[in-house]
This record gives C-alpha cells, sequence and structure tokens, in this order.
C-alpha cells in the first residue's frame, strides 16, 4: 500500500482553491505539524499497524498469459521477518503472489499484509538494505514521543529518499507539542544547510524553518530574515514555517519586521500575506505565552487593510473576538476592494458573531454590539439580498 499524502497549496483564482484546501487540510490534521503535508499513515506506521510483515527478495515472475488465462505470478524469498500473526512464515521460506511484479533476483521489498484465516498481501514496497535496518530499529508505538522523534530526526534528509520520505512524515503527523520535546536533538546546522538548499523538497521548509527557529541563534535569525525577505514572485511553499521560526526567535523585533516589510507592504503578492496569516495563527495558538493576545491582534488587523486578503482575516478576527475591529469594518464595508459579495459576507458575518457574543443580561449593552446591530439593520434594510446571501453560510 503506498504512502499517500495531501498536498496543499499563481493567481488569486487559483489561490481560492488553495485556501479552501488549506482550511480541510486544518481540520482533517488539527494537532499535526502546522506547516507540513501529513500523510494519513508513515511507512513505519503501515509496518505497525500490520498483521504480517516480511522483507523479500524477488526471486522470479511469470507474465500474464491471456492465452491460457494464466494471471501472473510473482515468487519472494523471506529475508526477515518483522511480525507474523499467521504463524506460518519463516527466513528462507518462498512464498508466489497471484500477479505479476516486474524485478531482478535480489531485489529487496518490503511486502505487508493482513490475516484473517489466510495472508492477504499488499502490494510489494521497494526497499534497500539501509531502509531494511532504518524499519527494523524503528521505535515502537509504545516508544515516548521523545524516543521516536529522537530516531526520526537522525533520518532527515537521509540520502535514501525512502528513508527521508517516511522522517519526515513522522514528524508531519506530530502534534507542536511533541516536536517541541527534543529540541535538544535538532540538527542546528544541517537546518541551516537544508532552508537554504535549492534541493530541499520545497515541502520540507516549513518545518525546518520552525524547527531552526526552535533550536537556532542569532546567527540563524539572521538567516531567516534574508530568507523572508527574497524577492517572490510565486508562491513560497514553506516560508510561513520560516517567518514562524524567525518571529520565535527573535520575539516582537522579528513580528515587528513581518509587520512592516510584509504585512503592510500591500504590493507582496497574495501568497506572501497567506503566509503571514498563516504565521500569526500559528503563534495565537502556540506563542501566546509570549505574544500577548492583543498584540496579535493587532497585527492581524493590519491584513484587514488589504482588501486582497481581508476576508479570510475578518474570519480569524470574529474567531479571536476582536470586537475593537468592528468600527473599522463598518467604514470599509462597500469601498472599493470590499464592495465583492465574498468580503461583505465575511463581515456581515463578523457583524452576527460581534452581536452573539454579548453575555446574556449584559448591562449595559457593550457599544460594539450597538455598532453591529445598527449596521445590521442599515444593510438589511439596503441590501437584503446579500443578507439573505450570507446568512446561508453563517454558522453560529
Amino acid at each position: 500500500m503506498p504512502l499517500k499524502t495531501r498536498t496543499r497549496w499563481g493567481r488569486r483564482s487559483l489561490l481560492w482553491g488553495v485556501m479552501a484546501g488549506v482550511c480541510l487540510w486544518a481540520a482533517a490534521h488539527a494537532g499535526a505539524c502546522p506547516f507540513c503535508e501529513a500523510p494519513d499513515v508513515t511507512l513505519t506506521q503501515q509496518v505497525q499497524q500490520s498483521d504480517v510483515a516480511v522483507f523479500v527478495q524477488w526471486v522470479e515472475g511469470k507474465p500474464v498469459n491471456r492465452e491460457t488465462n494464466f494471471p501472473g505470478s510473482t515468487t519472494y524469498q523471506i529475508v526477515d521477518v518483522l511480525h507474523d500473526a499467521s504463524g506460518t512464515l519463516r527466513k528462507g521460506g518462498r512464498f508466489d503472489i497471484v500477479r505479476y511484479r516486474a524485478g531482478r533476483p535480489g531485489d529487496l521489498f518490503l511486502m505487508l499484509g493482513s490475516y484473517t484465516t489466510v495472508i492477504e498481501w499488499g502490494s510489494p514496497i521497494e526497499i534497500s538494505e539501509a531502509g531494511l535496518n532504518y524499519i527494523r530499529m524503528a521505535p515502537t508505538k509504545e516508544a515516548s514521543t521523545r524516543e521516536r522523534l529522537g530516531y526520526f530526526v537522525r533520518f532527515l534528509e537521509f540520502s535514501d529518499r525512502v528513508i527521508a520520505d517516511d522522517a519526515y512524515a513522522e514528524f508531519a503527523q506530530a502534534p507542536y507539542e511533541d516536536v517541541v520535546t527534543i529540541v535538544d536533538l535538532m540538527p542546528r546546522e544541517k537546518l541551516r544547510t537544508w532552508i537554504t538548499n535549492p534541493a530541499t523538497p520545497v515541502n520540507r521548509l516549513g518545518l525546518f524553518g520552525l524547527m531552526l527557529g526552535l533550536c537556532g541563534n542569532a546567527e540563524d535569525a539572521e538567516l531567516m530574515r534574508q530568507k523572508i525577505l527574497e524577492p517572490s514572485e510565486g508562491f513560497r511553499i514553506g516560508i510561513d514555517g520560516i517567518m514562524a521560526g524567525y518571529v520565535l526567535l527573535t520575539g516582537e523585533e522579528g513580528l515587528a519586521l513581518i509587520e512592516r516589510e510584509k504585512i503592510t507592504d500591500k504590493s507582496e503578492n497574495f501568497s506572501e500575506h497567506v503566509a503571514c496569516m498563516q504565521t500569526l495563527r500559528f503563534l495565537w495558538t502556540y506563542a501566546k505565552d509570549r505574544f500577548p493576545p492583543e498584540r496579535l491582534k493587532r497585527a492581524m488587523r493590519l491584513m484587514v487593510e488589504n482588501p486582497k486578503i481581508a476576508d479570510l482575516v475578518i474570519a480569524d478576527l470574529a474567531r479571536w473576538q476582536d470586537w475593537d475591529s468592528t468600527p473599522r469594518l463598518i467604514e470599509l464595508y462597500g469601498t472599493p476592494g470590499y464592495d465583492v459579495p465574498f468580503v461583505q459576507r465575511k463581515i456581515l458575518h463578523f457583524m452576527w458573531a460581534a452581536e452573539d457574543s454579548r453575555p446574556k443580561d449584559a448591562q449595559p449593552t457593550p457599544e460594539y454590539v450597538k455598532q453591529a446591530q445598527e449596521f445590521l439593520r442599515r444593510i438589511e434594510a439596503e441590501d437584503p439580498e446579500i443578507v439573505q446571501q450570507a446568512r446561508k453560510t453563517y454558522f453560529r
């Protein structure tokens, strides 16, 4: 069974689809690394969850013969048995599968199967001697978080791609709270190299940037600053993780730089602003002990001034209960850039959320609630159609 990954992430029209994917990804992988492509299951997890797991060598294969209705077959010899719920497999033994798989004598594969009364084999996974030893030595699922991640961190960007991919996948699935338990084991010098190496798979950069922010120093902060400020035209996968790592490392100074150089620069491409938004979301979730909520609200509020991303940001401000934004959103409604339905609907959603946030029997009525209610009455009278549309997508 091959590994499957959900990919995420240009023009604005393309990025709308991207952002929908990001929202689905976030829901599906809540608790996973916030800047990684999280796979459904890692290779080591597949091994540990299977009933049968063996390393085999390809012996011979017989192709399909349509004239005799022969479906094809492949013979494998067992090199090692990791576990076997059937109790029937032995090192050196052979078995056939009823399908033809091309190979050469001696080629190594990992074979996984499920067992009830017979073994149902999955597809063979090509593997090297190094991969065989990597899986053999991997910690069990009962091992502690630190033990597991401490093992896999050694194989990030390993020369064998199967191993490197699986080690990355383990981190992509790991919650941030687990990743921080191995800060002292993170390979700082290697992380610096990987972040600046054009050959590094771009989907790794978010993780590596975050990790360098956790274990790095002032020299690393400067490296990340330069990376963040590089001119960009298209979507830079992973720059959100590098931004987050940079801000973790530099604190208020780093957040102020992101605001000054990225957030308030409306000439930046849309994807860079998305990365800023993702960074602020990360800080809100994981770094409130270092950045007071009001400070993060203030940073996110700056992004409302950019109509290209305002609709996404308004939803965050409502979730964060930033009711101080109420007057400004009322001012912006209907102005150029904020006169399109998807932005108008988000502003209406914000106002309903503000209205709903009022504590029962609160006296006097908070000023922001009065403002929201007056605005909603006005828009309902002026444009009942947009209000009706917005209600269809507003969920209390």
